[in-house]
């Protein structure tokens, strides 16, 4: 098992273990680039969330070895969600950890406080790590993320050393789970549909222009309504 599957796998154990989650839909991804499905979409409910969803794309041809795994609290919750993206393609590895807001941080400062302070230390120590460094991430897409998070390349030894910040990251989101955050007056779940579509839109994140080219549009789109809605 590769390292990247090899993290998803340990960091959707600990989840659906916490959470009580269990697979409620499982799609093979298919591709002309292979005659094998080259991912998978899976889809968990039950706990105290709305959905997890995974996605895994593995496509040789073009050296991809991608787990995308995505927690979304219930749409009335503060709580944020949980995302980690690992991924080895062609000489490198990346990653994308955070604890995504449901409230603007700015002018909820008890939030911001309970929800992503105790992370500092750990994003602190993420960035010391050698062979880390800092991925091509604009401050549109960030706009949509917390400052909290963790997006970068690494070498293998370094991604490596990257697990124990996702387990501590885990960790606290499960924390939070289970003690709850300040709730914000807003309309949660309103903030939540719109961060989300943008978040999730081709217009912002690349990426998608990437997953078209693999599955094509019918599949791609697929995968993007599931961490959309």
């Amino acid at each position: 098992m590769s390292l990247t599957a090899e993290l998803s796998d340990r960091t959707l154990e600990t989840l659906s273990g916490a959470l009580g989650s269990s697979v409620e839909e499982d799609e093979a991804l298919v591709s002309p680039m292979s005659p094998e499905p080259v991912g998978r979409l899976r889809v968990f409910r039950g706990g105290p969330i709305d959905k997890l969803v995974t996605v895994d794309l593995v496509v040789p041809p073009i050296g991809l070895d991608s787990h995308m795994i995505f927690a979304f609290t219930e749409p009335d919750s503060a709580v944020p969600h949980f995302t980690l993206d690992s991924v080895h393609h062609g000489e490198y590895y990346a990653m994308h950890l955070d604890l995504v807001p449901r409230a603007d941080l700015a002018v909820n400062l008890a939030y911001l406080d309970a929800a992503f302070l105790p992370l500092t230390p750990l994003l602190d120590a993420a960035w010391q790590i050698e062979g880390v460094s800092a991925a091509a991430v604009g401050p549109r897409q960030r706009a949509m993320m917390s400052p909290w998070m963790v997006v970068c390349r690494a070498t293998e030894p370094a991604f490596t050393a990257l697990g124990e910040t996702v387990e501590a990251y885990l960790r606290h989101w499960i924390s939070l789970m289970d003690k709850g955050v300040p709730t914000p007056e807003a309309d949660l779940p309103a903030r939540d549909l719109a961060n989300r579509a943008n978040l999730f839109s081709p217009e912002v994140d690349p990426v998608w222009q990437q997953v078209t080219r693999m599955l094509g549009v019918e599949q791609s789109e697929r995968v993007r309504m599931e961490l959309a809605r």
